[in-house]
């Protein structure tokens, strides 16, 4: 697809070579030590929400167009903790790509499903097409989901892959579509640091990637 993978770190999302996502850059797979960094960043939420907490609460409707599937493969887990971790990491990848289709860097539904500095790390993502007038399109299956909990269960560890051969940006203005350059490794492994915030809501603390890391 047209995938801009983000070389990211705690402190920031950069386009990289690839056109259409987040590749988030940084070689090793997720770790205890990226469970550790979520639990113990200023930003990361509060760890005091009981594994219950956010059933309750109202989380944004997202909205994707026909034109731009996401599909999500496995995506369970019999652990209720590392479920709810699934299903608030899907909804913060969902919220970023509609954040970049209606032209949107402010995103209210990705700041939801961020933390103050997670969303810093979203909004240059996200203007990584914005400034370019560049849209989503095509197909992206985001796949192999694991996690990884704190013991406390307050902070958490979410990578999963995605597989880029099927989408691509489209430019607003031209109309013109691109994929990624041929001979580009269209999967990309993508680690997220998560805390859970007071309210319960899984939220992004800090992200990064690898092309060619679901090897």
């Amino acid at each position: 697809m047209a995938r801009r993978a983000l070389t990211t770190t705690a402190a920031a999302f950069a386009a990289t070579a690839a056109l259409l996502l987040t590749a988030c850059g940084g070689g090793d797979d997720s770790s205890s030590d990226d469970v550790k960094s979520a639990g113990k960043n200023s930003d990361s939420p509060s760890a005091s929400a009981s594994p219950s907490a956010g059933a309750d609460v109202k989380r944004p409707v997202i909205k994707l167009p026909s034109s731009f599937r996401l599909t999500f493969e496995n995506w369970t887990s019999t652990d209720p903790v590392e479920q709810a971790v699934l299903n608030d990491g899907k909804e913060q990848l969902r919220a970023g790509y509609e954040a970049i289709i209606e032209n949107d860097p402010e995103s209210k539904d990705r700041a939801f499903y961020d933390t103050k500095n997670g969303f810093l790390q979203s909004q240059r993502w996200i203007r990584t097409y914005t400034d370019k007038n560049l849209t989503v399109i095509g197909k992206l299956p985001v796949f192999d989901p694991k996690v990884i909990l704190a013991k406390d269960k307050a902070a958490a560890s979410l990578s999963y892959c995605t597989d880029e051969s099927k989408a691509a940006t489209r430019n607003r203005k031209t109309a013109e579509v691109k994929g990624n350059p041929a001979g580009m490794d269209p999967e990309v492994l993508y680690v997220i640091s998560m805390g859970r915030s007071a309210q319960g809501v899984w939220q992004a603390v800090s992200a990064r990637s690898e092309r060619g890391g679901c090897a």
